[in-house]
């Protein structure tokens, strides 16, 4: 009588009722979907007659279907390409060249294929283009720190703008690149927006904060090359973000070809790496804003200071947290900077820094006046 053996048959009643209790929670979580207001909203957004059907979409995110020679083969040519002028770019300081790698840099398609796979619950898709990231984001560092060899020894980075406006991301660049990434997220979702995407590709930045990071690397600045890299991670998390919401608004992830059952897990690591950036940017933030007060009570207790001698502050710059204060002054003679000391001793907390660089103010008359 094995067939009516109690152990026999627990193992099944089990799992039928674990599956019961699976597809009761998958109903429940759709039925929140088709909520009549999501519905709606979802209608207004993404028009039926506009929307693209989850296959292709799946076509144009995932480098692993359809014609993988072509798609890769493409990916691979035009990262390299992208990689080879956002280097350029930089180190020439040319922002037209820079936004001509941001065009036709293809980093956005894996990027928007780990928001598919996470939606539609395709572990091999996330997987797979978590590779095609990493190695494009490694190709492109390589590129960077290679063109880095032709800047001569001692080269000022701080003066190339290029570099300066991607060492120090904010909260607000992830504000934007979240903006971008549903910008983007809807032009891939629905037929009528392909035009946008060369506008997206130019938003959110993706292949120029990596040419800064080798660059950086190459030069040996560390420092820069971290904030850089910081960029392009919260543009990357700021996508996946952006691209797995409009993509469940859209309804794939109710699509008959759709695996919710994989989905938990996926949502949860979006969730960590989410934190793992706002905490950097949030400091990074409250640094600069305390920064900007520093440095203007630092340049009025100085210009006040050298306003007993004949000289002039030209501007105050930092590293890290210690501020210099550059001052032109004739015969390189100013006041004592024990005065300064005791003046910035009540403007500024004790864990910044600040010195003095003086430069010995010469003129030269060229025309003289009659």
């Amino acid at each position: 009588m094995v067939g009516t053996h109690p152990s026999s048959v627990r193992p099944t009643t089990v799992s039928a009722r674990t599956a019961s209790i699976r597809g009761a929670a998958f109903v429940a979580g759709r039925a929140r979907w088709d909520h009549p207001g999501v519905a709606k909203l979802t209608a207004l957004l993404l028009p039926t007659l506009q929307r693209n059907p989850l296959t292709d979409l799946l076509d144009q995110l995932d480098l692993g279907s359809g014609d993988r020679v072509g798609k890769r083969s493409g990916f691979v040519i035009m990262l390299v390409l992208s990689g080879i002028i956002a280097a350029a770019g930089v180190l020439l300081d040319s922002t037209a060249t820079v936004i001509g790698a941001m065009i036709i840099a293809p980093l956005g398609t894996p990027i928007l294929g780990i928001a598919a796979g996470i939606v539609t619950g395709r572990a091999r898709m996330v997987v797979a283009s978590l590779v095609w990231v990493s190695g494009a984001v490694a190709a492109v560092i390589l590129i960077g720190a290679a063109f880095s060899i032709v800047l001569p020894a001692g080269t000022n980075l701080n003066a190339n703008s290029q570099i300066t406006g991607r060492t120090s991301p904010q909260l607000m660049d992830l504000v934007a690149a979240l903006a971008t990434g549903v910008a983007g997220a809807f032009a891939m979702s629905r037929k009528d927006l392909s035009a946008v995407l060369p506008g997206v590709a130019i938003a959110i930045s993706l292949v120029p904060p990596l040419a800064v990071v080798g660059v950086t690397l190459g030069q040996g600045d560390f420092d820069g090359a971290f904030g850089a890299f910081l960029l392009f991670f919260s543009n990357v998390v700021a996508l996946i973000i952006a691209g797995a919401i409009v993509f469940t608004l859209a309804g794939y992830s109710r699509d008959a070809l759709a695996l919710p059952s994989r989905r938990r897990r996926a949502y949860t690591i979006v969730t960590v790496l989410t934190v793992l950036t706002v905490i950097p940017l949030g400091l990074n933030t409250v640094v600069i804003v305390a920064q900007a007060t520093w440095t203007a009570r630092i340049h009025a207790a100085a210009t006040e200071w050298i306003a007993d001698g004949e000289g002039e502050v030209d501007g105050v710059t930092w590293k890290s947290l210690v501020a210099r204060v550059s001052v032109q002054a004739p015969g390189g003679r100013i006041p004592p900077v024990s005065e300064l000391r005791d003046a910035l001793a009540s403007e500024v907390p004790s864990l910044v820094g600040v010195e003095v660089d003086v430069t010995d103010a010469v003129v030269h008359p060229v025309v003289e006046r009659d």
